[in-house]
């Protein structure tokens, strides 16, 4: 099944233009114009460490291209808007500091700018955590830790004397805010006004424990670990890193290793192994395992789970091509006019369970270049 993965990869990249990607089912099935997105970006970042682990240019030179289209001259950038303060947004331009050292156009060096202009006004929270967007006001997302804080890092580390303290800040306090200690889950969101329709009254929490959320974050923290050069910071996030991995292993599923979409209710009707998160938690553990930061038992779990997902959701349609299924469309807290994402159990089971999407296909491949590490 693996020697089929190339060749799944390469009809996916075959069939799309920058514009029109075959990954990017919101935008395809929302008729919205080309824009820069965190969909495509967790796709050309992991093409990118494809390319890399198989030493195969044309990944790599996908993705320069991709990125060519999106980034104009004066380091403006197509479909993005500042004001609109989307941590989500941040996360395409993860891929521009390689993309500069290699290429040494500087309208990535001023796209790079841009971004972390960005981050420099983003309203924060109480704690000093960013907002997750404009339209999620006092509200921490597991999600944005991904989004936002992987891209910081390299700013920092190239242009910031490596000065990670607003990152260590704003990730300790997601574990202190966010982390359930007896269940050994992270909550999806964190209202710190307490204010919106679905968080709790008392602690700012969301109900549930959503399963890609809690991947976002433990692959925010893998990438995180491998960047950073402060040994105290690297220490204190290997801690938190444990603590979440060590939770959530707990949830596997026996015979595939996949974790269900609510995490936790493992036998509640409807529920089901997830493609996405279930990816990322095994890229994170198998990484967290290659970096001497997990013990070598989380590699083997990981290396299950990846198989496991090929197993049940790597499979030939009926039209003779190789699919990957299993991967929930989207999933959210509100907005205010946006009530039925309240965070129930009933809401996280109820969106649409898609085929070939990015946020599903990266971190699969994502996995893949572990597991080839592995085998290297």
């Amino acid at each position: 099944m693996y020697k089929k993965i190339d060749s799944y990869i390469n009809r996916l990249l075959e069939g799309s233009t920058p514009d029109k990607p075959l990954w990017n089912i919101e935008n395809i099935r929302q008729g919205k114009p080309a824009h820069w997105n965190y969909i495509d970006g967790c796709m050309m970042t992991a093409l990118m460490n494809y390319s890399d682990i198989t030493g195969d240019t044309r990944y790599a030179e996908f993705a320069e291209n991709f990125i060519d289209y999106y980034v104009r001259e004066d380091g403006s950038i197509l479909g993005y808007s500042a004001e609109k303060y989307n941590l989500d947004d941040i996360n395409e331009g993860r891929v521009l500091f390689e993309l500069y050292r290699k290429t040494g156009k500087e309208k990535y060096r001023k796209a790079i700018e841009l971004l972390r202009g960005q981050l420099a006004e983003q309203p924060r929270t109480d704690t000093g955590n960013f907002w997750h967007k404009k339209i999620y006001p006092d509200q921490i997302w597991l999600d944005g830790i991904y989004m936002a804080q992987v891209f910081y890092v390299l700013y920092q580390k190239e242009y910031g004397g490596g000065d990670y303290t607003d990152t260590m800040s704003q990730i300790s306090n997601v574990r202190r805010l966010m982390f359930d200690e007896e269940k050994g889950l992270l909550y999806h969101g964190c209202d710190c006004s307490r204010k919106a329709f679905w968080a709790d009254s008392d602690t700012g929490l969301s109900e549930n424990f959503w399963l890609r959320a809690i991947g976002w974050f433990t692959v925010a923290l893998a990438d995180i670990i491998e960047i950073i050069d402060n040994a105290d910071n690297k220490d204190q996030l290997c801690g938190i890193f444990r603590d979440v991995i060590s939770g959530i292993a707990k949830y596997a599923d026996p015979e595939t290793g996949m974790y269900y979409q609510v995490v936790d209710k493992t036998s509640a009707e409807g529920n089901y192994l997830e493609t996405s998160g279930s990816s990322m938690i095994a890229y994170a553990m198998l990484k967290g395992a290659r970096l001497g930061v997990l013990d070598k038992k989380y590699a083997d779990l990981g290396r299950k789970t990846f198989d496991g997902i090929c197993s049940k959701y790597l499979a030939v349609s009926e039209e003779g091509s190789l699919e990957l299924g299993g991967i929930c469309l989207v999933a959210g807290l509100g907005p205010e006019d946006n009530r039925r994402r309240d965070g129930s159990y009933e809401y996280y089971i109820s969106e649409p369970v898609v085929k070939n999407d990015a946020k599903g296909v990266a971190p699969f491949l994502l996995c893949y270049t572990e597991v080839k590490r592995l085998e290297n």
